[in-house]
């Protein structure tokens, strides 16, 4: 599934490409507003922060939202104490686009994450030129030498990379790179199960001055509570928002966050 998610994005930008080259995404990538500092953002203090996601759909629950607005939801996300945004742009199997980023830019003004599977600097620019201020990079789907590249990139655009990790291997590649925003998703990407407890059992590997991300098997206060107790400094969540009511679940998970 990660290989062919990684293949449908890739042929997509080939496909924008053919419209925007090369040169023109460059020049309107360099031409925006300086990203924000997403580290800043998402530094750690007293109380848990919230990563919020836009998203409509994913390959193991199908169609989840409909979202006709993403913008409105990402104001009600920044409104109620969100400290970033995710907003999904895979095109196939989650439903998105890089016009729901735009929007959501033009909304508020909290970092941004682009949410897809990046393996090429067009992308990346695209990213920039949407307004995303953070690059997801997913350690499973790319070599130790493109991750090095890709997050060589993302920083000389003056962002901030996101690294995504799935096992004790992944993170530790991860580390060796010097990243300073690390999520571990508890799903499995080949059986897409969760284990809420995936986190906590890697936790001690994360240096100082690393910012540490649990994402995946959020569903309520509880399940934010027991992710910060073991030590996240920040929770990515977007189900458990899209399929509630965003702004009361957002609320109970900070309250939950406390130290």
């Amino acid at each position: 599934m990660l290989e062919s998610l990684f293949a449908g994005s890739l042929e997509d930008s080939e496909r924008r490409r053919e419209a925007a080259s090369y040169s023109q995404v460059e020049a309107a990538a360099l031409g925006n507003q300086p990203a924000l500092d997403a580290l800043e953002f998402l530094a750690p203090s007293d109380q848990i922060k919230v990563l919020a996601e836009v998203k409509r759909a994913s390959p193991s629950r199908g169609q989840m939202a409909e979202i006709p607005d993403p913008a409105h939801l990402a104001e009600i996300y920044a409104t109620n104490g969100a400290s970033a945004i995710s907003v999904l742009t895979e095109e196939r199997k989650f439903k998105g686009s890089l016009d729901d980023l735009r929007a959501v830019r033009s909304r508020v003004s909290v970092p941004l994450l682009r949410k897809d599977f990046t393996s090429n600097e067009y992308q990346i620019l695209e990213a920039r030129a949407a307004g995303a201020d953070i690059i997801l990079l997913i350690v499973a789907g790319l070599a130790q030498k493109d991750l090095a590249r890709l997050q060589k990139f993302t920083l000389e655009l003056g962002m901030t990379p996101f690294v995504e990790t799935h096992d004790r291997e992944e993170l530790e590649r991860a580390l060796e790179l010097d990243a300073k925003l690390v999520g571990v998703n508890a799903r499995d990407l080949s059986t897409f199960e969760t284990d809420s407890n995936l986190f906590g059992s890697l936790v001690e590997l994360f240096p100082a001055g690393v910012i540490k991300v649990a994402e995946s098997a959020v569903r309520n206060a509880d399940d934010v509570a027991h992710y910060r107790s073991a030590g996240a400094d920040v929770v990515l969540v977007g189900e458990a928002l899209v399929t509630n009511d965003p702004a009361k679940m957002l609320q109970s998970f900070l309250l939950a966050g406390k130290s």
